[in-house]
């Protein structure tokens, strides 16, 4: 018969920083020095040794607990939300004043799947460290609060969250300078469906477009159901048509580098001052002037974050057998193949593949479900037989 353990304290519960306990008890060792020194004769103590007790810190006064959860006192840290994020620093909005934040290596530790535990846009609950010297006051992430619809990418073997919290992904391409990617534009509107997000495409430099393709590529988008608007920031086409898709909604500006989402910002709200580059002629890629994304309110009502720009994007965490659920031409179709699990790549009845030919589907939507699920299988962590 085995012997029964005793139970061991359960460790459910949230990590959180705490003030030290002061000590109140009895000191261990009794060092009245100067009564000893006064009624000492000479030589009698040996002054040679020297003890010396370092302060503490502002940072070495709190230490990390687990709470259970239902004991968590909420009450004693600030609520903001994360306008930008600068390494392992953040401005945290809480209504009334913007706060440089650090992020504990406890809160980094609990979300290593990530590149980083906290995105703009992340709601946080934070504690204020008051300095010292009397000078700014800074703050420190506890924890935080469920994400509602992010915006996500693979970098490298971790996850990256572009943005958090928002309503919407506002995908910008251009019609030149540089020249429109669709397979770009299509990795965005997984990446968005994935995230729980809404996507909306926006192709801007409608200006620039004198044979029509960029034309052709949006109306491509606006046949399958998707909000998709032309853009000018030099003839002010489709400008009221941005803003009024950004009223009142937490919203995502993203794509490649040089396609001008911040001169469409600029234009959209006069004043607002975010830096703008130009795109490299010789090369028709854009140079990378915004390069950490920002959480702005808007004056006429709701937020927009203004994203770095990518050249390349990876989708992060999609399983390939999942992928043809986020092009929305397929999901009529896949009942009809003749496999129950067709993968629409190289079996024999498959439906997509049929309307494909048909021109029901358009080929150039076709060949990126093609290549976003091969580099899905490519990616050790999924296979797909």
């Amino acid at each position: 018969m085995s012997t029964p353990q005793p139970d061991r304290p359960s460790k459910k519960g949230k990590k959180v920083r705490v003030a030290m306990r002061r000590n109140r008890n009895k000191p261990p060792r009794v060092s009245d020095w100067t009564r000893k020194a006064r009624d000492a004769e000479d030589n009698d103590i040996d002054t040679s040794a020297r003890e010396m007790v370092i302060a503490k810190g502002d940072l070495s006064r709190r230490r990390t607990i687990i709470v259970p959860e239902g004991e968590l006192k909420h009450e004693e840290f600030l609520s903001g939300v994360v306008v930008s994020v600068h390494g392992l620093h953040l401005q945290v909005d809480d209504g009334a004043r913007t706060v440089l934040c650090a992020v504990p290596r406890m809160l980094r530790t609990r979300m290593i799947e990530e590149r980083h535990p906290v995105a703009v846009g992340d709601r946080v609950r934070f504690s204020l460290e008051k300095s010292m010297d009397g000078g700014e006051v800074t703050g420190v992430v506890q924890s935080v609060e469920p994400r509602r619809g992010q915006l996500q990418r693979q970098s490298d073997d971790r996850v990256h969250t572009v943005v958090a919290n928002v309503d919407q992904a506002i995908i910008v391409s251009s019609a030149d300078e540089p020249p429109p990617k669709p397979n770009l534009i299509d990795r965005y509107i997984v990446s968005a469906l994935a995230g729980g997000i809404t996507p909306v495409i926006c192709m801007n430099k409608i200006d620039l477009d004198g044979d029509a393709f960029a034309a052709r590529i949006l109306a491509r988008y606006a046949t399958l159901g998707y909000a998709a608007f032309a853009t000018s920031t030099r003839t002010g086409e489709g400008i009221d048509r941005l803003r009024t898709a950004l009223k009142d909604k937490s919203s995502a500006v993203a794509g490649q580098s040089g396609v001008g989402k911040s001169s469409l910002l600029n234009a959209v709200q006069p004043g607002l001052g975010l830096k703008v580059g130009e795109v490299t002629r010789d090369t028709q890629k854009g140079r990378h002037t915004t390069t950490t994304a920002t959480l702005v309110r808007l004056e006429f009502g709701g937020f927009v974050v203004d994203t770095p720009g990518i050249r390349a994007f990876e989708l992060a965490q999609i399983d390939p057998r999942e992928l043809e659920a986020y092009f929305i031409e397929f999901v009529p179709l896949v009942a009809k193949c003749k496999f129950p699990d067709c993968l629409h790549t190289h079996e024999t009845g498959c439906a997509v593949k049929a309307a494909v030919d048909r021109g029901e589907i358009h080929s150039a939507r076709y060949e990126s479900y093609v290549r976003l699920f091969e580099e899905g299988c490519d990616n050790k962590r999924y296979a797909t037989r």
